[in-house]
């Protein structure tokens, strides 16, 4: 008998939205009202405020247990930001968010130690080269060779070779397109699992980019569109399945876990491939959370909690299986 995924359309209502985020995405709107539109200044203008605390996500926490290297491999240098804590059982390959053009590694540290601590894992986190100064494929070419060097290395340099790979937005979008150059380009098809958080599979642009609006929830159309026109500038590229992951053949990819808000532009991206995950023959579970924004895992909320301590544990017993043939 066929087997039916039912999407139940109770999470999409405003009556799912519980008070505390509801109450939170109002003050949220209200800040970012108060403030000029991100897609009308430049990249470096924004990059500054976030480097000076004065962006709206406040000071940068970097952490001392998180440490910058460079690691050479294929005649490529790329620096990472890595963390490791006192028991590894595998290494997460993170790629940051931020639209192709803005963040860095270390504005992710909290999330980063997080995730090493509880997960026991090794996080390595690329610090790709960004748009517009480095527009596509740099960003993707920078992940392409860490994965590579982590598919050799991992063992030697973190004790565990079992590898996944995971980012927010943008890096989700870069974390699948890199299993796919491994699975194409290299024969790799070694990570075990993908946690792809709010990712942006389409540059394209999905219904639910496009429909959005003006409306300011820390993203919107136009600031999608702002970032796309950085990253990629020629349009008639933007549905390459090496730029918009969305419309690549998905077979023999690994498990995946799908994260996304109702109220995020970018749920139309979530819910189309995780689609395609399935019917590419894959494992995957999508979390859809009622009220949530992009972004919203890192506010002090209910739904946050919930989102990352399911992230945590789709890492964690990943990270915790054997291979079939029982090596580390």
């Amino acid at each position: 008998m066929a087997k039916t995924r039912i999407l139940d359309p109770g999470l999409f209502t405003p009556e799912a939205i519980d008070p505390e985020t509801a109450t939170f995405n109002k003050r949220l709107e209200a800040i970012f009202a108060t403030m000029p539109p991100p897609h009308k200044m430049t990249p470096q203008r924004l990059r500054e405020e976030s480097e000076s605390g004065r962006g709206w996500m406040g000071p940068v926490k970097r952490l001392k247990e998180a440490a910058d290297r460079t690691i050479g491999f294929s005649n490529s240098e790329v620096s990472v930001r890595v963390v490791v804590p006192e028991e590894v059982k595998a290494v997460y390959l993170h790629m940051h968010g931020g639209g192709f053009v803005l963040m860095r590694p270390y504005h992710f540290d909290p999330t980063l130690v997080d995730t090493a601590k509880k997960c026991r894992v090794a996080v390595v986190s690329v610090d790709y080269r960004l748009a517009p100064e480095n527009p596509y494929p740099a960003a993707a070419d920078d992940c392409e060779t860490v994965a590579l060097w982590l598919a050799e290395k991992a063992k030697a340099e973190f004790g565990s070779d079992r590898v996944l790979i995971g980012g927010e937005s943008a890096g989700a979008n870069l974390a699948v397109v890199t299993l796919l150059r491994m699975r194409d380009r290299h024969g790799f098809k070694g990570f075990r699992g993908a946690n792809l958080v709010y990712g942006c599979f389409d540059i394209s642009m999905t219904p639910s980019q496009r429909n959005w609006g003006d409306r300011n929830l820390v993203i919107s159309t136009p600031m999608i569109e702002w970032f796309n026109n950085h990253y990629i500038p020629q349009v008639e590229r933007r549905r390459d399945p090496d730029v918009s992951p969305l419309y690549a053949d998905l077979s023999d990819l690994p498990p995946a876990l799908f994260t996304v808000g109702t109220m995020d532009p970018l749920l139309d991206d979530s819910l189309f491939m995780h689609a395609r995950w399935i019917a590419a023959g894959n494992q995957a579970e999508l979390a859809i959370y009622p009220g949530g924004t992009h972004v919203f895992n890192m506010f002090p909320l209910k739904i946050a909690r919930e989102a990352n301590a399911r992230m945590y544990e789709f890492i964690s017993e990943i990270a915790d299986q054997s291979p079939p043939d029982g090596s580390a």
